[in-house]
């Protein structure tokens, strides 16, 4: 999960990416880029399997659904689950996303996003620079538009009427905003891509914070030549939706900061992989002033994993659970009233060596936690104990790839 093969990868797109990075700047108009289709496609169809239409007729709009993103390279497909009351979940079908991903390591958290009413899911197409919407009810799928999102966009975040994703090739490697209608779709919100601090970051994330005033980024890769040399980017965003023109280049306590979870407005955990030493994964967590500035308030808690990740927090802030590429494991941890965090179990889960854990998502009680597993194309599912212990309750297999690069989760 160290990213010499993805960062050789953008790099070779420097030049597809330098000409969309000047359409987003408004340089240029904005090419149907590697000849995919315009920079809005809008034609509506629906998923056609028979499970499906019957949701759609049965009107499950209160359903709960779990939602899994292939990346294929040749046409990315989201897998979509039944959630049933005890959290369990039956695979339904799949839909195209009509655009591509990238077949290898994404290495990003919030590939695939749920509206905050859960009415609508984004898929980000890392291998065709677009975004792809839907609408959902319950586990069907209708899809919406697919529009243009700058080069390799692979994480995205929501907040009120603004999405953002963040495009993570050398050649554009910054953010990008959209407004979002009321029926879901999404318009190019003119002027609004930014630079990231270093021009190597190989991003790890983009996420809002709770109040939507800030817009955090990762930074995956050590910058010897900036200080501080191991960063996270801090946007603050306008009343109109863009974000400062320059991001605050935030210090990380860390070594390879990749991904995070706001607890609340002024709590924030990052999970550290330390580019994936053995046994060396941590969690940091941070007190956020509105201004973005960041303090240490619990600095690199060992989990004695390899290779952490991905990290969510459950709804009531007591607990945070991280993804363990390397050790196939979950780990466990405790968030106390002033943000301080300790660790309760790295071995919380075990799901085996080669099974390649990486995106989690908490159902929105935060009663079960959804695993999606790279490795055997599979999503596992737990129950949230009392105490923030797991129990295993399921695995779920079939239309996801196996080690071969899946990446996104979404539940609901």
């Amino acid at each position: 999960m160290t990213g010499p093969a993805v960062f050789a990868r953008k790099h070779a797109r420097l030049g597809v990416g330098a000409l969309s990075l000047l359409s987003l700047l408004g340089l240029a108009a904005i090419p149907a880029a590697h000849g995919t289709t315009p920079v809005a496609d809008n034609r509506a169809s629906t998923a056609t399997t028979a499970t499906q239409n019957v949701a759609a007729r049965g009107g499950e709009r209160h359903g709960g659904a779990a939602f899994a993103m292939t990346n294929d390279s040749t046409g990315n497909e989201i897998i979509s689950y039944r959630r049933g009351p005890r959290g369990d979940l039956t695979r339904v079908g799949s839909v195209s996303t009509r655009g591509t991903g990238i077949g290898t390591d994404l290495d990003t958290q919030g590939a695939l996003v749920l509206s905050e009413d859960n009415r609508y899911l984004y898929a980000a197409n890392a291998g065709s620079d677009n975004v792809s919407v839907f609408a959902v009810n319950g586990p069907n799928l209708t899809f919406l538009q697919k529009i243009y999102a700058g080069d390799l966009p692979n994480s995205l975040t929501l907040h009120g009427d603004l999405l953002y994703a963040l495009d993570g090739s050398v050649a554009g490697n910054g953010i990008l905003g959209f407004r979002v209608a009321d029926d879901g779709t999404l318009s190019p919100l003119r002027h609004s891509f930014r630079l990231l601090s270093s021009p190597i970051a190989v991003p790890g994330q983009i996420q809002f914070s709770p109040d939507g005033r800030l817009l955090v980024v990762t930074q995956k890769t050590t910058n010897v030549e900036l200080t501080p040399r191991d960063a996270i980017d801090v946007f603050r965003v306008g009343d109109h939706g863009r974000t400062s023109a320059v991001p605050r280049r935030q210090a990380s306590f860390g070594l390879r900061p990749f991904s995070l979870a706001f607890r609340n407005n002024h709590d924030l955990l990052v999970v550290e992989s330390f580019n994936a030493a053995p046994r060396a994964s941590a969690v940091t967590s941070y007190e956020v002033s509105e201004r973005g500035v960041f303090d240490v308030t619990s600095g690199s808690i060992p989990n004695r994993q390899t290779d952490a990740c991905w990290i969510v927090i459950t709804r009531n802030g007591h607990y945070a659970y991280t993804a363990n590429f390397g050790s196939g494991t979950i780990s466990s941890y405790r968030i106390n009233d002033a943000g301080e965090t300790r660790l309760l179990d790295g071995n919380a889960a075990f799901l085996g060596i080669d099974s390649q854990p990486v995106d989690l998502a908490l159902r929105p009680n935060s009663r079960d936690l959804y695993l999606l597993l790279r490795g055997t194309g599979a999503v596992a599912t737990f129950k949230v104990q009392y105490d923030g212990g797991l129990t295993r309750t399921g695995v779920v297999t079939g239309g996801l790839p196996v080690a071969d690069g899946a990446s996104g989760l979404a539940v609901y």
